[in-house]
């Protein structure tokens, strides 16, 4: 369904209901500009049927490489404000293509910023920031999710020059198609955990699609099985050697992935504002009604809270001072409050908001993934209220 003419009349029509966008520079408010146009040009129109058919549209990789979108502030010198509105409107066109972009810049090329040597990051990095490689990220496993910093079963032992890799990764986005693959794996001489770039050529690397899946349904997520896979020392990220170092990725892409929930919640109100201006029940606008009208300003204030949060995060986290647990409660609330105002958009389209044609249902289920990975609600709240308390809770 295209907005109708009325809805860019209105000056709340967009969702940002205090003007949290103004907050940003003149050049990166234009970006965001150019950025929006180019999701609503390229994105919006195939992302239902690429989510329905469970596809990615890979012709869209050379066209995000024309937008520069990989590494804002660490590259070209943006704000986190910027990075993380960025996000959310990447989100608000198509959580599917936000989360490949997340998987690839924010923990693939992260891994790679944060904890690659000099001369690694000058050899990987112009073609990753250029999209001619791309990347996934594997530390989920089978058997390790939440608690895969004490859990992870994926093993490294040193041969010589090379490292062995042997093990199991689940849920690694991109994994399908990608170029190279940061593997964690634990070293069995000292138990620490260490990263190694893993060419998804390599002899013992195999990738297998994750079916039936009913969220990001475009995302490619992979199984990932190594055997005996031989990895050149020159490989091994010469940063990566704890799980402490693998924290320092999780923790900035913790903050986009809040964001996320802000640009999902931005999503809903576009979708429900619109329908219940323009869907006549009872010879009248749905919005007319006052129970509908309250439902609408419910998810506002989901959102207009998610995102106020996120704007003070992201502007401590360019003052250098943010810490984990308030990325951890960010995470936290603005998901539980996504997950509410995907609800209430979806009972405002009724019936219609159980099929993609109306776009609700889509963003509804893509909620579900968004609110379990990076952390789920459980294990930030528990890393909060650690920070609050002095306690671990924990186990």
């Amino acid at each position: 369904m295209a907005p109708s003419a009325e809805s860019h009349e209105l000056p709340y029509a967009d969702g940002d209901f205090f003007a949290f966008e103004q907050l940003l520079s003149g050049k990166e408010q234009d970006r965001l500009a150019e950025v929006r146009d180019f999701l609503a040009r390229e994105v919006k129109p195939v992302a239902a049927d690429c989510w329905n058919r469970g596809e990615f549209p890979m012709d869209l990789v050379p066209k995000f490489a024309g937008l520069d979108l990989v590494s804002p502030v660490r590259r070209q010198g943006y704000s986190n404000l910027f990075a993380g509105m960025l996000h959310a409107e990447v989100t608000r066109a198509d959580a599917s293509i936000a989360t490949f972009l997340g998987v690839h810049d924010g923990l693939f090329t992260g891994s790679i910023e944060l904890l690659a040597s000099q001369e690694q990051k000058d050899e990987w990095l112009p073609d990753i920031y250029a999209l001619k490689k791309i990347g996934a990220f594997g530390l989920t496993e089978p058997l390790g999710g939440s608690d895969v910093a004490g859990g992870t079963r994926t093993t490294a032992r040193r041969d010589g020059d090379s490292w062995i890799l042997n093990g199991a990764k689940r849920w690694i986005g991109n994994a399908t198609f990608s170029d190279w693959v940061v593997v964690y794996a634990r070293d069995v001489a000292d138990n620490q955990v260490k990263g190694f770039m893993v060419d998804t050529s390599l002899a013992g690397f195999s990738a297998t699609k994750i079916e039936n899946k009913i969220s990001l349904r475009t995302v490619q997520n992979a199984d990932i099985v190594l055997e005996d896979v031989a990895v050149p020392d020159h490989f091994k990220l010469a940063n990566a050697n704890s799980f402490r170092d693998v924290n320092k990725v999780l923790k900035a892409t913790r903050l986009s992935v809040a964001w996320q929930a802000v640009g999902l919640q931005l999503a809903a109100f576009d979708v429900a504002r619109r329908y219940a201006v323009e869907r006549h029940q009872f010879g009248r606008p749905l919005a007319s009604f006052q129970l509908i009208q309250d439902q609408l300003v419910r998810i506002l204030g989901n959102t207009v809270s998610s995102m106020g949060m996120m704007v003070r995060l992201s502007q401590l986290e360019d003052e250098g001072i943010a810490k984990d647990e308030q990325s951890a409660l960010a995470k936290a609330f603005a998901t539980a409050r996504m997950r509410d105002s995907v609800a209430l958009g979806r009972s405002i389209l009724g019936g219609n908001g159980i099929v993609t044609d109306y776009e609700m249902a889509k963003i509804f289920a893509d909620a579900e993934a968004i609110y379990s990975y990076e952390g789920t609600a459980e294990i930030n709240t528990l890393v909060t209220g650690r920070a609050i308390t002095g306690i671990s809770a924990i186990v």
